[in-house]
């Protein structure tokens, strides 16, 4: 029997490890794997590292070190900024658009369920957000505005810098999942 070669077609979801990258962290995993947290000197080793990482991704996206979190992956760190958000009790409304990743939309729809408010915005025939739709939507109660930096299934790219600028000009926290974006 023929064995056939397969072809890996989600890279927007997960890729393989680059030979650079895991050369580079091989030490991490079977030398200096020291707890981060920690004080003895492999661990602070690895302290040294992960705020270096740190760095590094502030500086690829134009963020402060103390702005840069370090999740699991994109889901984890979507459901942390949405949930953590509305829990903070300032209001009961949440501002994003009808074709997000379903790592702001499950977070949205259980926040429904607890009694918050959700308004999905529309979108035009290319998937775009209007930024004036996004204003029109803020409301006195509005706790976050959440609009994907990148779709992941149709690559659009959305105005979030205007639709930031909106929300913060009404004092609203603004929030983007860039999972797919960064290098676009």
């Amino acid at each position: 029997m023929e064995r056939r070669r397969s072809v890996y077609m989600d890279y927007a979801a997960t890729t393989p490890v680059r030979p650079e990258v895991l050369e580079a962290m091989a030490p991490y995993f079977s030398e200096r794997f020291g707890n981060p947290s920690s004080l003895y000197a492999l661990a602070r080793e690895a302290k040294e590292a992960v705020e270096e990482a740190r760095g590094r991704a502030a500086a690829a996206i134009g963020a402060d070190p103390g702005e840069v979190f370090f999740t699991a992956g994109g889901t984890e760190a979507d459901n942390w900024a949405i949930k953590g958000t509305a829990l903070r009790g300032k209001g009961d409304h949440i501002v994003t658009s009808a074709i997000e990743h379903h790592a702001v939309i499950h977070p949205c729809r259980a926040l429904e369920k607890q009694g918050y408010r959700v308004t999905y915005l529309p979108v035009d025939e290319f998937g775009r957000v209007d930024p004036a739709d996004a204003e029109d939507a803020i409301a006195d109660e509005t706790i976050l505005v959440s609009v994907m930096a990148a779709n992941n299934e149709i690559g659009t790219i959305q105005p979030i810098r205007a639709i930031a600028d909106i929300a913060h000009d009404h004092g609203v926290p603004f929030h983007t999942d860039a999972v797919q974006a960064i290098g676009a």
